[in-house]
């Protein structure tokens, strides 16, 4: 058997450009993955004959740049669209367009035209500084490390260089609320909940909870990350997950699809290996998981394996979500009032006005249902025919709120919530009900069946400030090393977090090489 100097955990997005960028650097890299299709959450499946849907993540819109030309994604095949824009629905079919710095209907007031560009100066501004965290390891406020001390001084200097009044500004937005922020800024109920959308995405939190502010930020780093914009995979999501597989074995690292890790060895004070659902033993001079956190040391490493202080904080790291998904079948293209087909091909979001998400939110903290949701919307085929039959398209839907186990459990509620999604749909699109060829919801339970991930939360791990930057996912684990020799973290649970950005998996790369444990 091959010696390799690091085994993966997971072929999802973050485990492939680990691995890539470690065989880059000559090192021999094994990445192995229970599923049969490699991206993790860029995943495309097959709903029904002809239909395929992008399984998990919708969109592409925090994917590095510098990852794609470092990797040489486009020569592996990866092909994506137009830039999208937001097109808030309203229901009286006098919808708002956001497009850049641009709003146009809805009887958007030229007090909000004005002040939506400087909003998205001053969130850009702060995202830039945000960048100079996000792309390395997070700096440990306590110790004396030379290269956390550099990071701390770059990021003091560009605090100043914002300026007095954009500093005082993050200091004290970043603690408050997104609601309190929006309200601070614009009038216009409509365009306020859009924007409020993006601090709640993918969250289990409210747009009155505190830290939706910095989810946004979040959110907001995508401009900085990936110039296109909000786009689509053509192809849907599973090509960037082909892509980087391509470009991981290109580098030279083994991928294994259908090979499932059963658990992380250690022996004496250190990790040397993985057994393979197989019983094989693989060796190795490290194992780098790109699983959730609970996932990995609590499943694969196993509690026993941990000191007391450390179990605890794995014990109690909060993984709840709040994200499903609606995918359709559709034999023609919707009819929305008001809209054209190229507005149709953007991104299309149904919040009306931040108490309405409040509303929607409130029913999960009692693990209800609820009657009235959220959604974030494409229809993917518009701008891709080969993922529908001609003529035909398939819709999928981010739906906020639905709790991870509703009371009853999710056979009680299955097909009545999804009923309920359908006749909210219906009254943007009237006639939708009858176009359903096939249809499907996706509940947190399912994406932690399917992808491995602890709560269904893409972020592996509630994406909240003392879950974050230099304590992510928890003191001891934190800048990609754990407390466990030999041991690594390169997943969505490491800084900087979820969403496709790639991040976590370069800097985590840099980070074990650079520690020389390799060698």
């Amino acid at each position: 058997m091959t010696d390799y100097d690091a085994v993966i955990i997971g072929a999802g997005h973050n485990g492939l450009i680990c691995g890539a960028y470690l065989a880059k650097a000559g090192k021999q890299v094994l990445v192995v993955d229970g599923r049969d299709q490699p991206g993790g959450c860029a995943s495309t499946r097959e709903l029904a004959a002809g239909f395929h849907i992008s399984d998990c993540a919708q969109w592409l819109y925090q994917f590095d740049d510098d990852i794609v030309r470092d990797l040489g994604l486009q020569a592996a095949g990866l092909t994506v669209g137009r830039a999208k824009h937001t097109v808030a629905l309203q229901s009286d079919g006098d919808h708002l367009s956001i497009d850049g710095d641009l709003l146009r209907g809805a009887g958007i007031e030229a007090k909000d035209q004005a002040a939506y560009p400087l909003f998205r100066q001053q969130m850009n501004v702060f995202a830039k500084l945000m960048l100079k965290l996000y792309r390395g390891r997070a700096p440990k406020l306590v110790e004396a490390n030379w290269t956390d001390r550099l990071t701390l001084m770059k990021l003091g200097l560009g605090l100043k260089l914002m300026g007095k009044g954009n500093m005082q500004d993050l200091m004290r937005l970043v603690l408050i609320n997104i609601y309190d922020v929006m309200n601070e800024n614009f009038d216009h109920q409509g365009l306020k909940a859009a924007l409020a959308l993006d601090a709640i995405t993918g969250t289990g939190m409210g747009p009155r909870s505190p830290n939706t502010v910095f989810t946004y930020l979040h959110r907001a780093l995508g401009h900085q990350l990936q110039a296109s914009g909000v786009v689509q995979v053509m192809g849907g999501m599973g090509a960037l997950g082909e892509s980087l597989k391509s470009a991981a074995e290109a580098s030279g690292a083994t991928v294994r699809m259908g090979c499932r890790v059963e658990q992380i060895v250690k022996e004496g004070d250190r990790v040397c290996g993985v057994v393979l659902a197989d019983g094989s033993t693989v060796p190795t001079k490290a194992v780098v998981s790109s699983a959730d956190p609970t996932t990995t040391f609590a499943d694969l490493l196993g509690y026993q394996h941990l000191e007391t202080g450390m179990a605890r904080r794995v014990a109690q790291y909060r993984t709840r979500s709040g994200t499903a998904k609606l995918h359709l079948a559709l034999s023609g293209l919707p009819t929305v009032t008001g809209l054209d087909n190229d507005a149709l091909s953007q991104r299309l979001v149904i919040a009306p006005s931040m108490e309405s998400i409040e509303l929607a939110w409130n029913p999960i903290k009692y693990a209800e249902c609820g009657h009235h949701h959220i959604f974030d919307i494409s229809i993917p085929s518009i701008e891709d025919p080969s993922l529908a039959p001609n003529g035909q398209h398939v819709l999928t839907a981010l739906i906020h709120y639905l709790p991870y186990e509703p009371q009853g459990g999710w056979d009680a509620h299955r097909q009545t919530v999804l009923d309920n999604l359908i006749e909210q749909l219906e009254a943007y699109a009237p006639g939708l009900k009858a176009q359903i060829v096939a249809s499907e919801l996706l509940v947190p339970p399912d994406f932690e069946a399917a992808y491995g991930m602890k709560g269904g939360n893409w972020h592996h791990g509630e994406l909240s400030i003392d879950q974050a930057l230099m304590m992510r996912p928890f003191p001891g684990s934190s800048q990609y090393s754990t407390a466990v020799p030999g041991l690594f973290l390169c997943g969505a649970g490491a800084h900087p977090g979820g969403s496709l950005m790639g991040l976590p998996g370069r800097n985590a790369a840099r980070e074990i090489l650079k520690q020389g444990v390799l060698a």
